[in-house]
């Protein structure tokens, strides 16, 4: 198969998005991962580390339609899908979209809202469908939500439950700049004004063809048993309460079949499931009660002791 246009849609996105934010390549390219896989992000991290900033810049990036909801504990779920209302001058009901029909979805501090709100997402983002009064309407591709938490600040906030948080396909986080990127973004213009200005550098057509694509990126039986063997680490593990999912296991599988293409092989190596592991799978195990160890640590843990398959002459 041709890698060559996975290459070059990494290079397009990192460069267009780098423009916003700085020193986050690796965090820009996961939520590409994500895109092609028709996968969701949840970005957790730290006030004014860019969050926003950036899934604003990547929906730019991507072009089509862009909502953005901010969250909060008197948002209803009507208020996503959007209601059925009567108009006066035809005499009939119309519906009226909510946010929720976009291409891209800005959910701003997702926590924030109670958890009847937040099961309106499960729908959508499962089965690309919304649901309002036994009418269902399809949404279109490409149909990505991007979600933001703050991870330190508990106060007025409702924790995804777990059934939720298994639907996003990554868990990623920013963190801190360092000293000489933070410097380098003194005197620029500001990112808002930045953002504005930021143009498509993939089309639908450019989407679709790459969804369709990696999935001929080929998966040997030593890579697809380690992979086996770190979902099956997880549910065996004394460190936690409840393992990873078959949902888990299928985008581990995909996310290293995208990473390798992006990186212009056409087979997948055990370092691609590796630098894939924690994003994909972190958030969706649960640390038992005596671990001192986050979902990332426990991850991270358990692929130090895994043995790696080595390539065969």
């Amino acid at each position: 198969m041709d890698t060559v246009s996975f290459v070059q849609f990494q290079q397009h996105i990192i460069d267009n998005c780098g423009k916003v934010i700085v020193g986050k390549e690796e965090v820009i390219r996961q939520i590409g991962v994500c895109l092609i896989a028709s996968g969701h992000v949840l970005l957790e991290d730290l006030p004014g580390t860019g969050k926003t900033m950036l899934l604003r810049a990547f929906s730019k990036s991507i072009g089509g339609s862009f909502k953005r909801i901010q969250f909060t504990p008197d948002i209803l779920p009507s208020d996503l899908t959007g209601i059925h209302f009567y108009n006066q001058k035809t005499g009939e009901f119309v519906f009226r979209e909510g946010p929720l029909f976009a291409n891209v979805v800005l959910a701003d501090e997702i926590n924030r809202a109670v958890p009847r709100s937040q099961s309106a997402l499960l729908e959508v983002m499962e089965e690309r469908q919304i649901s309002v009064d036994g009418e269902t309407f399809r949404l279109e591709e490409p149909y990505i939500v991007m979600a933001t938490q703050n991870p330190v600040e508990s106060y007025g906030t409702f924790p995804l439950p777990e059934a939720q948080l298994d639907r996003f396909f990554m868990k990623l986080s920013l963190g801190y700049m360092t000293p000489e990127q933070e410097k380098s973004i003194l005197r620029r213009e500001d990112s808002r004004v930045i953002v504005e200005q930021l143009g498509p550098v993939v089309g639908a057509k450019e989407l679709a063809a790459l969804r369709q694509a990696y999935r001929e990126v080929r998966v040997s039986d030593d890579v697809a048993d380690y992979i086996m063997a770190i979902i099956t680490a997880t549910r065996q593990s004394e460190r936690l309460a409840c393992g990873v999912s078959a949902r888990g296991s299928l985008a581990l599988y995909r996310a290293s079949q995208i990473t390798a293409a992006m990186e212009g092989r056409d087979y997948v190596i055990p370092e691609d499931v590796k630098r894939e592991a924690v994003p994909v799978l972190a958030h969706r195990v649960i640390p038992a009660s005596r671990s001192h160890l986050d979902g990332a640590g426990v991850i991270e843990e358990l692929l130090a002791t895994i043995p790696v398959p080595l390539e065969r002459a």
